[in-house]
């Protein structure tokens, strides 16, 4: 899957366009900004948001190109993010640490999507998002 994504984002446009997507617009506007988890985040476009709302932002996708655009992004809007290449097998980020976790067009296989976002949830913070 990785070359798959690789090739998707190695194009100049982005492929999911540059703005946020609406729902993570609508759910941010009302909860406190704190440090939040991106994971398959692409070419970045939501994280970016996110760090022009204030947020904390960390993110991690497999591809390589999809980093490049994200952080052409968020230096376009003047904003830091972390950004990291991993998969999900092999991703570390501290249990607790997260106050958000934003899943958007997140692509897991069925056999691995449970265990997935058991591990993904273990990142939240106790009454996290």
């Amino acid at each position: 899957m990785k070359d798959f994504w690789d090739e998707r984002y190695s194009k100049k446009e982005f492929a999911y366009g540059e703005n946020p997507n609406e729902y993570l617009k609508a759910k941010f506007s009302g909860i406190p900004v704190g440090k939040v988890l991106f994971p398959a985040e692409g070419e970045g476009r939501n994280a970016v948001f996110s760090a022009t709302l204030g947020w904390d932002v960390f993110a991690f996708d497999q591809s390589e190109e999809g980093k490049k655009k994200a952080k052409i992004l968020a230096h376009k809007n003047g904003v830091p993010i972390s950004y990291t290449v991993s998969d999900m097998e092999h991703v570390n980020y501290p249990q607790n640490s997260f106050d958000a976790l934003v899943l958007i067009y997140a692509h897991f296989s069925s056999e691995k999507r449970k265990e997935y976002h058991q591990k993904l949830g273990s990142l939240l913070k106790k009454g996290g998002y």
